[in-house]
């Protein structure tokens, strides 16, 4: 797969990416990564996915063009991802589709393809620009991110190591409660960045994720939706699946994928988070790959 760098501009903010396009191409897709510092591949410093690089090479093939992008302060993209709200983000991804419609031959069907984060803003997106052929909502969310907060601490402080825990009753720190309040604190905070912990955050956006009603645009929208979600996915609930065919008024497709976690990987036995970089050895689960490519090529 080859591709084009590319920039574009939403006010003044430069933002850079890849455009791939295919000689012949049948339909064009963004596709949009997960939270916090991660580039136009999916990758972050500390974890690299590249599930949006794996999946341009998939849609290339299939001949469907696609353009990813740097967040800001990522990458080629200057600028400071702590002080960008998640508001921020669904500007940022609106530009880049219109570079992209702006990119390929008039009239072919434009996708969203986004994964973690990157589904809620596609969410975003279907509500509004009516005119998409489709959105792929990869490991995505139906409830509020207060409500994903809680859920993903009641997943995954039980899976603390038993040292770290020991370690955490002998100070008499309770980590539920230590979570619970540096959530309030996030959420009654009113700068852009705050410190928790001795660690900053980008306090803006999470106050606007937890603000954020996914269901709300799913009902606004009646573009068409396919949700693909892990069996063992321990940052977004598998059930709320249900709640985005429920709540979507146009034409909904789920699928709810065996052994799939967050990473979009397959893992056996006993989901465990501390296991995604030995995953991450392997590609993208080529199920998930074929069925968005053959979702897309089929509305196209």
């Amino acid at each position: 797969m080859t591709g084009q760098e590319v920039t574009f501009r939403r006010g003044g903010q430069l933002l850079a990416g890849t455009l791939a396009t295919p000689q012949h191409p049948v339909a064009a897709a963004l596709l949009l990564p997960g939270s916090g510092p991660v580039d136009r591949d999916s990758n972050h410093g500390r974890l690299r996915l590249d599930l949006t690089r794996q999946l341009a090479g998939a849609f290339a093939d299939a001949g469907i063009a696609t353009l990813r992008f740097d967040k800001r302060g990522v990458g080629a993209s200057p600028g400071d991802w702590r002080r960008a709200g998640f508001v921020d983000n669904v500007d940022d991804a609106e530009v880049a589709l219109d570079h992209l419609a702006q990119s390929v031959p008039p009239r072919l069907p434009l996708f969203v393809v986004g994964h973690s984060e990157g589904a809620l803003l596609a969410t975003a997106l279907s509500a509004r620009r009516g005119e998409l052929a489709g959105v792929v909502l990869l490991a995505g969310t139906a409830r509020n991110g207060e409500q994903v907060l809680r859920w993903q601490a009641d997943q995954l402080l039980p899976m603390m190591p038993a040292p770290l825990r020991a370690v955490l009753r002998a100070l008499r720190v309770d980590p539920a409660a230590r979570v619970a309040a540096n959530r309030e604190r996030l959420k009654g905070s009113t700068e852009d960045v705050l410190r928790v912990d001795l660690v900053r955050h980008n306090a803006r956006w999470f106050r606007e994720f937890m603000a954020y009603e996914p269901t709300e645009d799913l009902a606004r929208s009646i573009v068409p939706v396919l949700a693909v979600t892990g069996e063992k996915d321990l940052q977004a609930p598998p059930e709320d699946l249900e709640a985005v065919a429920a709540a979507a008024a146009g034409r909904v497709t789920t699928r709810l994928v065996p052994d799939l976690t967050h990473t979009l990987r397959r893992q056996r036995g006993k989901a465990d988070l501390r296991r995604y970089r030995v995953e991450l050895r392997e590609p993208v689960d080529p199920e998930v790959v074929a069925l968005v490519t053959s979702w897309i090529r089929d509305r196209a």
